[in-house]
């Protein structure tokens, strides 16, 4: 357990500003814990006040502009904060820090859900916020909730509870935790906690989230100024540490739930009936007729499900790379694939973990995966895979046509969005009323007669 103290020298803000520049890694990307799109619930889990804002109030206010069904949840009244003040009761500094929160989740996110569970301040047990998050955390739409709360190693005996019982129960209901340090700035180092801080990561704020974080904060006037010039009401957050929370960016240790496509293929064999409809097996067969030559070195497919376009592709290729982001359907995948030691399907989410190494590749195939992307994700992938093709590679496009409820894009838009794209130009298109079908290829578009001397 770490001992300190709220006033005991500060780490100063130096130190991690170079920690900061030197780190490597990519910004966590929220809409990444939910297959491409944003949590329909975000859950923010405070021991005090004042957490709430320190910890994750920029990225309240990002979701809550974004229009996310946001909920504080404050768990005690911080009524300890001032223990030996002369001129606040426990009572008082109760009702004064309630007051303060109130003020800053206004200026945060107006329109939140804020909730008080008046547990005591120092006496917070991982049982009480256990049961305080399972009661909001319903069953049904856990697995779309975004639940944040106090690091459990921070050092603070009520912030290491609430992250005990907020693991606890996001990993048995499946749902993405996002755990933010407090204390750890004014105790830690860099080099002393360079393990656990390697499991770190940042999300960078706009400028209206930095300036909503700060003007929240400054709503908690008992914490970050004197109560009164008397002994005992001394400020409790010095200057030095409050400069830990004037940065850019919020820092989280992260947790992820199961997604969307894990729990389809653990709930069912084959979630889509690939196997058995006549439908699949016939837009299977289309797509590889589609190909303009007999054999492929290397081909990735992004998005493999059950494997079942996957052992085809396997049939025309040397080599294939099958991703995907559900771990059970790459065990199935896997299992299609075992007699075939140059096909491999692989655990990954796209973009973040495009096979950069890999490549290059001159068959990439996206088949009924594009739309379940963000806009922002789609664009990426696009310029991976033009980073990633040969100097003749193929990109195979195939998409469902009707509406796909819940999601950004749609197949035509992932379609259009390739189109756009300078580097690369349809070849062939198959249009029915409930796919697309579309190859893309570097242009000069060479038909396959063309390409075989026939013209």
């Amino acid at each position: 357990m770490v001992s300190f103290a709220h006033d005991d020298d500060s780490t100063p803000e130096s130190h991690w500003r170079t920690w900061e520049q030197d780190r490597s890694g990519a910004d966590l990307q929220i809409e990444a814990l939910f297959d491409g799109r944003l949590p329909s619930r975000f859950i923010l889990l405070a021991a005090h006040p004042d957490d709430e804002t320190l910890g994750a109030g920029g990225l309240l206010a990002r979701l809550a502009r974004e229009g996310v069904r946001c909920d504080v949840v404050v768990l005690t009244d911080g009524e300890a904060s001032h223990p030996d003040s002369p001129t606040y009761s426990r009572t008082q500094l109760a009702e004064l820090r309630r007051t303060e929160v109130a003020n800053a989740v206004q200026v945060l996110a107006p329109a939140a859900a804020l909730s008080f569970e008046g547990l005591p301040d120092g006496g917070i047990t991982q049982e009480d916020a256990a049961a305080a998050l399972t009661r909001l955390l319903s069953e049904g739409e856990a697995p779309r909730t975004l639940v944040a709360a106090p690091w459990r190693h921070d050092g603070h005996t009520d912030h290491d509870a609430v992250g005990r019982a907020a693991a606890e129960v996001c990993e048995a209901h499946q749902a993405p935790l996002l755990e933010y340090p407090i204390w750890l700035w004014h105790w830690g180092t860099a080099e002393e906690q360079a393990d656990q801080l390697a499991d770190l990561s940042l999300r960078h704020l706009d400028s209206d989230d930095h300036t909503r974080k700060t003007s929240a904060l400054a709503t908690h006037v008992s914490q970050v100024a004197p109560l009164s010039a008397a002994p005992g009401d001394e400020v409790l957050l010095s200057a030095d540490f409050l400069e830990h929370f004037d940065r850019n960016y919020e820092a989280f240790f992260v947790s992820e739930g199961s997604s969307t496509f894990e729990r389809l293929h653990q709930d069912k064999a084959d979630p889509w009936e690939v196997a058995e409809r006549f439908y699949e097996r016939r837009k299977r067969s289309l797509t590889i007729a589609s190909l303009p030559r007999e054999r492929f070195c290397r081909t990735l497919e992004v998005g493999c499900s059950v494997g079942a376009l996957t052992r085809e592709l396997a049939t025309v290729s040397d080599n294939v790379l099958a991703l995907d982001t559900s771990e059970t359907a790459v065990r199935r995948t896997a299992e299609v694939l075992s007699t075939n030691d140059a096909a491999e399907a692989r655990l990954a989410t796209v973009p973040r973990d495009w096979p950069r190494e890999d490549g290059p590749f001159d068959l990439v195939v996206l088949s009924e995966t594009g739309y379940f992307l963000s806009s922002d994700q789609l664009d990426e992938v696009i310029a991976l895979i033009l980073a990633s093709l040969d100097e003749d590679g193929v990109l195979v496009l195939c998409h469902w046509r009707h509406p796909i409820e819940g999601w950004e894009l749609d197949g035509a838009d992932v379609h259009e969005r390739v189109r756009r794209v300078p580097g690369l130009t349809t070849l062939a298109l198959h249009t029915e009323e409930d796919f697309l079908l579309e190859v893309f290829v570097p242009p000069p578009a060479d038909s396959v007669a063309r390409r075989e001397g026939l013209l």
